[in-house]
């Protein structure tokens, strides 16, 4: 497998992949924006669609796209506090719309099936350096304002009154997600990217530990999720973003199950010696 020079690059797209989304996501998951990401998914098939078109990169386009759709869900906030599903609507409609069009133009002369499912076949080295480019930027962001965005996290408006700069912040946050997404396009594909931004979060959550912790322990599992969807994928020659998701939904069960074990097991212990 790994004399493929397309696998190479797939498994070092995916080590970045799998440390990006997580360092994105939990903070999602926290805000309880865990459907931003998946608007914003749906949104870089507009932006891949339109770098086709214009024969530029379409991890690029995805990026920028993506990027100007993460904006105006923020900008948007401002005129539908009380409806920030509509928001979601909104943009996906736009994104879908978009892509829709573009696609069944006829004047695509690439495939655009690839972006949706994903597919390790189509993982270019260029990829692979605009990819390694978004992630570095992108982590090095959150770790710059990692103590700012724990605060908008868990309360914006005392962020707010603390000081913060909660706007700014959040356009900054959406240039993040937009990044996160536009470089895990190629692997996972559309339909299930925004599994790996929320589901190894969920997973590590239900082990109950501090922030920091968590934020590790889902770095962990989104490893294990991708590396392994990746390498079954390629030997059951099925798409890796439906397998991917498939082994991340069966990671967080399989932890679920085991916390349940424990629990019980304990509790069975607790009540003996009482």
């Amino acid at each position: 497998m790994l004399n493929y020079s397309f696998m190479q690059n797939a498994i070092l797209v995916s080590i970045f992949i799998s440390i990006l989304c997580p360092c994105i996501g939990i903070f999602l998951v926290l805000r309880r924006y865990s459907l931003i990401g998946d608007t914003l998914a749906h949104a870089s098939l507009a932006g891949v669609t339109m770098g086709l078109l214009t024969h530029q990169n379409p991890i690029l386009g995805a990026f920028v796209f993506t990027s100007i759709c993460g904006a105006l869900i923020e900008f948007l906030r401002n005129y539908f506090k009380k409806y920030a599903d509509l928001i979601l609507t909104i943009v996906l409609s736009l994104s879908v719309g978009t892509a829709i069009t573009i696609i069944s133009s006829g004047k695509l002369r690439a495939n655009a099936d690839s972006f949706m499912f994903g597919s390790i076949l189509t993982v270019t080295r260029f990829d692979l350096i605009m990819v390694i480019i978004l992630s570095v930027i992108s982590v090095l962001t959150v770790i710059f304002l990692y103590h700012q965005m724990i605060y908008i996290a868990y309360d914006e408006e005392a962020a707010k009154v603390a000081g913060v700069k909660v706007k700014l912040i959040n356009y900054v946050f959406s240039l993040l997600v937009a990044a996160a997404i536009s470089v895990s396009i190629r692997i996972v594909g559309v339909l299930v990217l925004s599994s790996m931004i929320a589901l190894p979060v969920a997973t590590a959550l239900q082990l109950e530990k501090g922030f920091r912790l968590t934020l590790i322990f889902s770095v962990i599992f989104s490893v294990i999720d991708i590396m392994l969807g990746l390498v079954l994928s390629f030997y059951l020659n099925v798409a890796p973003g439906g397998f991917t998701a498939l082994v991340s939904v069966a990671v967080l069960v399989t932890v679920l199950i085991s916390k349940k074990i424990i629990t019980t097991l304990r509790s069975g212990r607790s009540g003996k010696y009482e």
